[in-house]
């Protein structure tokens, strides 16, 4: 569902979409006809002296099933935050209780939008939050984008975002609108990082059929022409079968063509078996940057053989020089307050979910009415909201968004290494696009 004459960053009336029910209709439905009552079972903040109707923060992530490392650090994440607003939220001459509903996606996106439109229906959310990969983001938006509910994403690249979108003819969302880096900055990453060492120039890509495999894997807008471009041979067998359990064939590929390089982006689980195999058939690259999978301690800690010298993009980190708009915390005060309730090691998800709470409430505090879903949009609209995880903006004047709906991030390069508090830790590598991101080094050849 569009705006009107699909004008870029238009802002509609406060009246719900006409595609899909609206959220009326969806109570009835549900025989619920208190707005903003929480869902049974749901955890909500503290009571607070504040006057009028609770506020609703929805939040839906993957927190069991493949992709649930994404959805590791979620509990620390609300828990800061409603520490952080228990005492009500404080808007343009309002406060309000602000109740916050989690919902798992089960890493399944059927699942997903099920909970949402479930959630959606059982109470009123003022704005709806949704983290961690195409499969699980893309439904609950479309669910949102279609009842006429303000909803904010993150951890997706902006061309999985919009590809499993409905956006005839390029226009911008009513509704939906996201944040984070694209396609071009892991490219730029990941050459950045190849450059560094000398090798033979061969690069061997595995990515799988899911929807970051599609979009790495286009010869135009993927992968395959920059990586020509730039003077390598692209050793490329195609997007894999998702889940496959068998990557011999990739392997003896890669091998045969002697790949130096191997890169690409497929779930934990298939890499893990990747390289188990790998190791199995003697293939041993100099270089290994890969996407999504490389990404988690608990993962990289548990991977046979060892995943030191593997190599990843980095969207936020402890080095990363920004500070929490909601607690304060500095990135790196955040991981270690992490680290200090779980005894895990960050992940990048840490910084990434709570920069999403942080511009939900950054929005809310710039609107007069919380009750009138209009102006939360065109708060959304004009959001300037400097975050741990840097600053989130959807203004017609940034000239780095590639769409009206979208915020882009810059990433970094990192490389697992051998750590002091725990067995591999990720140090940054490559900063090209963030400069402010102090290096901890170069990078170094596996085994090396």
């Amino acid at each position: 569902m569009h705006a009107p004459g699909g004008a870029p960053g238009g802002v509609p009336p406060a009246t719900p979409s006409r595609s899909g029910p609206d959220r009326r209709s969806l109570l009835r439905l549900g025989g619920l006809t208190a707005l903003g009552l929480a869902l049974p079972g749901c955890s909500t903040g503290p009571r607070s002296r504040a006057a009028g109707r609770p506020l609703t923060i929805g939040y839906i992530s993957p927190q069991t099933g493949p992709l649930a490392a994404f959805g590791e650090a979620d509990g620390v994440v609300v828990d800061g935050v409603r520490a952080a607003l228990a005492g009500g939220l404080e808007g343009e001459g309002w406060t309000r209780e602000v109740r916050i509903v989690v919902k798992d996606s089960q890493s399944d996106p059927r699942r997903a939008a099920t909970v949402a439109s479930d959630l959606l229906a059982g109470s009123r959310v003022d704005v709806m939050l949704v983290a961690s990969t195409a499969e699980t983001i893309n439904p609950v938006a479309e669910v949102c984008e279609r009842i006429g509910v303000p909803c904010i994403s993150t951890l997706a690249l902006w061309q999985t975002w919009l590809a499993g979108r409905r956006s005839r003819g390029g226009r911008p969302f009513r509704w939906t609108w996201h944040f984070y880096a694209g396609l071009e900055d892991v490219i730029a990453v990941f050459l950045d990082l190849w450059r560094q060492l000398p090798s033979n120039r061969v690069a061997g890509a595995l990515w799988s059929g899911d929807a970051d495999g599609r979009v790495w894997s286009r010869r135009d807008t993927g992968f395959p022409k920059p990586v020509t471009v730039s003077g390598y041979r692209l050793v490329d067998p195609g997007p894999y079968r998702y889940s496959t359990g068998d990557f011999r064939p990739h392997v003896r590929r890669f091998a045969r063509q002697r790949a130096q390089i191997l890169f690409g982006v497929c779930p934990p689980a298939d890499f893990a078996t990747f390289w188990r195999q790998a190791a199995a058939l003697h293939y041993r690259p100099r270089i290994v940057t890969a996407g999504t999978a490389l990404q988690f301690p608990a993962f990289i800690d548990a991977m046979v053989p060892s995943a030191e010298g593997l190599a990843t993009e980095v969207s936020w980190s402890p080095a990363h020089p920004y500070r929490s708009s909601l607690t304060g915390q500095t990135a790196a005060q955040l991981a270690e307050d992490y680290t200090t309730r779980t005894a895990k090691q960050w992940s990048q998800p840490l910084g990434l979910c709570h920069a999403l709470f942080e511009v939900a409430v950054g929005v809310l505090r710039q609107v007069r009415n919380p009750d009138d879903s209009g102006q939360i949009l065109r708060a959304i609209r004009a959001a300037s909201v400097d975050t741990v995880a840097g600053r989130v903006s959807w203004r017609t004047e940034s000239r780095l968004n590639p769409f009206p709906n979208v915020c882009k991030l810059p990433l970094a390069g990192g490389q697992w290494r051998h750590g002091s508090r725990f067995p591999l830790e990720l140090a940054i590598v490559s900063n090209k696009l963030v400069p402010a991101v102090p290096l901890a080094g170069r990078l170094r050849p596996l085994g090396g």
